[in-house]
C-alpha cells in the first residue's frame, strides 16, 4: 500500500467517527427533550414528536336539524248559506193595513164630520158630495152613495139613526164585498199557477212581484220568479234581491232580450220542477198602444204553450188617481185583468181609487200596498178596508 493510499483511509475514517459522533449526540438530545436542536438538518424531513398526547376536547353535538313540516292544506271552507227572511204571515197584515190608513187617510174622518152635523142642509151634502170626488170615488159611485145616505138619514119618528153604523154599511156596500177577491195561484193538476204583473213603470211593479213572493212563501208555497222586464237592468237585479232575501230562484235572461223568451223558459223550469207558483213581471216601457198590446200578448200565447196564466195582475199606483183609471182601461183591453194592485194606497187621501177601479173595470181590488217595508202587500178586504177608512 502507498503512502498517498494510507492517509486516504484515514481521512475516510476520521469523517465516518465524527458522523458517528454526531448521530450519537442528536440521539441522546432527542431523548431527553423531545426536539431537534435548530438547523439540524432532520428538520424538513422529520416532525416534532410529542411525549405526552394533551386530552381530547368534546366538540358540541349540534341538535339534529329536522326538515320542515309543511302545514296540512286545508280545503276551503264552503260559505255558510245565507240567513233567510221569515216573511209575515197574510192574516197580520191586515192588522197593519187598518193602522196604516186609520192615521194617513181623511175620508173616512171627513165623511163622519159632515154626518154628524146637527142640520144635514144643501150644504152639507155638496160638502159630502165634493169630498167623495176628492176621492177618486166617481161620479156615479158618488151620487148613489150619497143618495143611500140622504135616505137612511133622513130624520123619521124624531130620532136618527147611528150615523157611523149607517155609514159604515153603505161604505162597504159601495167596496162590494161579494166580489172574489182570492188569488188564484195555483194550477190545474201538476201545472204551476202562472202570475202575470202587468203594468206601466213607476207604479211599484217590480216591487209588488218582490213582496208577492214573499206572501207566497209566507204561505209556504214553492215560487219561481221570471225578470221578463228585460228593458230595464234595475229590475233585473230588483228582482234578484227581493228573491235572495226568502230564497226564491229568478230566471232571467240578456239586458234587452224577448221577454216572452224569458217568461217561457221560467214557466218550463216550473213545470219541469213542480213549483206550485210561477210569477211573471213584464215590461211596462212601451211607448203606445199597439206596442203594449203586441208585446204583453206575445208574452201570454208563450207562457200558455206551457201552462194556463191563472191570474193577470194589474199594479196601479193610488196616488196618481184619473191617470191611473186611464192606465186600467189600456191594459184591461190588452190583456184579461183579472185583479187589481193598488200601491201606496197609505200615503194617499184618496182612497176611493179603489171603487173607481172596480168600476171602471170590473174586476176586484186583491192587495194593497201599504207602505214601503217588504211586507207592506196585503190582500184586499172590503170589511177592513172601510173599518179602517172609519179609524
Amino acid at each position: 500500500m502507498s503512502p498517498m493510499q494510507e492517509w486516504l483511509y484515514l481521512v475516510i475514517g476520521i469523517a465516518v467517527v465524527g458522523i458517528l459522533a454526531i448521530v450519537g449526540f442528536v440521539g441522546t438530545r432527542v431523548r431527553r427533550t423531545g426536539t431537534l436542536p435548530k438547523g439540524s438538518a432532520t428538520d424538513v424531513i422529520t416532525a416534532p414528536v410529542d411525549t405526552e398526547v394533551p386530552p381530547t376536547e368534546e366538540l358540541p353535538v349540534e341538535a339534529p336539524v329536522e326538515a320542515p313540516v309543511e302545514a296540512p292544506v286545508e280545503a276551503p271552507a264552503e260559505p255558510a248559506a245565507p240567513t233567510l227572511d221569515r216573511p209575515e204571515k197574510p192574516a197580520s197584515r191586515l192588522v197593519r193595513l187598518r193602522q196604516r190608513l186609520a192615521g194617513s187617510n181623511a175620508l173616512g174622518r171627513g165623511l163622519l164630520g159632515l154626518l154628524s152635523r146637527d142640520q144635514l142642509d144643501e150644504d152639507t151634502w155638496e160638502a159630502i158630495e165634493d169630498l167623495l170626488l176628492g176621492a177618486d170615488i166617481g161620479v156615479a159611485p158618488t151620487q148613489e152613495l150619497v143618495e143611500r145616505l140622504r135616505t137612511r138619514l133622513r130624520v123619521e119618528g124624531g130620532q136618527a139613526p147611528d150615523v157611523r153604523a149607517v155609514l159604515r154599511e153603505e161604505l162597504v156596500e159601495l167596496v162590494d164585498p161579494t166580489m172574489d177577491r182570492a188569488l188564484h195561484v195555483s194550477g190545474e193538476g201538476d201545472d204551476p199557477g202562472v202570475v202575470l204583473v202587468v203594468g206601466v213603470n213607476g207604479t211599484g211593479k217590480t216591487t209588488t212581484v218582490g213582496k208577492l213572493a214573499r206572501i207566497l212563501v209566507a204561505e209556504e208555497r214553492t215560487t219561481l220568479l221570471a225578470a221578463a222586464d228585460t228593458f230595464r237592468a234595475a229590475a233585473t237585479e230588483q228582482l234578484a234581491t227581493w228573491g235572495e232575501r226568502v230564497g226564491v230562484e229568478v230566471v232571467r235572461g240578456p239586458e234587452g232580450g224577448d221577454p216572452a223568451s224569458v217568461a217561457f223558459d221560467a214557466v218550463k223550469q216550473g213545470v219541469e220542477r213542480g213549483v206550485d207558483t210561477v210569477v211573471v213581471d213584464t215590461a211596462g216601457r212601451l211607448q203606445n198602444k199597439q206596442g203594449l198590446m203586441d208585446e204583453l200578448g206575445k208574452v201570454k200565447r208563450v207562457i200558455e204553450k206551457q201552462a194556463p196564466v191563472t191570474e193577470v195582475l194589474l199594479v196601479l199606483d193610488a196616488t196618481t188617481g184619473q191617470n191611473g183609471l186611464i192606465q186600467a182601461k189600456v191594459f184591461s183591453e190588452v190583456v184579461d185583468v183579472t185583479g187589481i194592485v193598488l200601491t201606496k194606497l197609505d200615503g194617499s187621501a184618496k182612497g176611493g181609487i179603489v171603487v173607481a177601479v172596480q168600476r171602471q173595470l170590473g174586476v176586484p181590488v186583491k192587495l194593497v200596498g201599504l207602505g214601503e217595508g217588504p211586507d207592506d202587500l196585503a190582500p184586499f178586504d172590503a170589511a177592513a178596508f172601510v173599518d179602517a177608512l172609519l179609524g
